[in-house]
């Protein structure tokens, strides 16, 4: 069996199972790719897994809006409320899982977890603090600590 159809086979066996545990998106399964991709069998570094991951970010996907236009569809009925309410803490800690997956690969060091915490403390204490601010702001300071040779 040539490499390239065994690579495949392996990636349809690893990530198909876990797409079934997607509770709150892909980004819940974060922490579990990551350590596929990168501990259990190599397919990339933690560098280039990272770099990869903040480029699937950049616009959501088909699927993502799909999901959400149908989820949306029983809004407010009582089962929906059920579930949501239910998968809710667990969607949470899975996305959290895959922050840290993400950020204990950055380049960026400590720096990267003080500006996650003070933006987490942040969003925390006002909610209607709009993310793409602290976008903007954690560019421009990370921005300017790179030009100044800061780290």
């Amino acid at each position: 069996m040539p490499d390239e159809v065994r690579t495949l086979l392996a990636l349809a066996l690893v990530f198909a199972p876990l797409s079934l545990l997607s509770i709150g998106g892909g980004a819940a399964l974060l922490a579990e790719i990551e350590h596929q991709s990168v501990s259990v069998h190599a397919w990339t570094t933690q560098r280039e897994f990272a770099d990869l991951f903040a480029i699937s970010r950049a616009a959501p996907g088909p699927g993502t809006m799909l999901s959400a236009r149908l989820w949306g569809r029983w809004r407010g009925s009582l089962w929906h409320s059920v579930v949501e309410r239910g998968l809710a803490p667990i969607a949470s800690g899975l996305i959290l899982a895959g922050g840290v997956a993400v950020m204990r690969v950055s380049p960026g060091g400590p720096a990267v977890w003080v500006a996650a915490a003070l933006s987490t403390a942040l969003i925390l204490f006002r909610p209607s603090f709009h993310p793409l601010v602290l976008f903007i702001g954690g560019g421009v300071v990370f921005g300017l600590a790179g030009i100044l040779g800061v780290w």
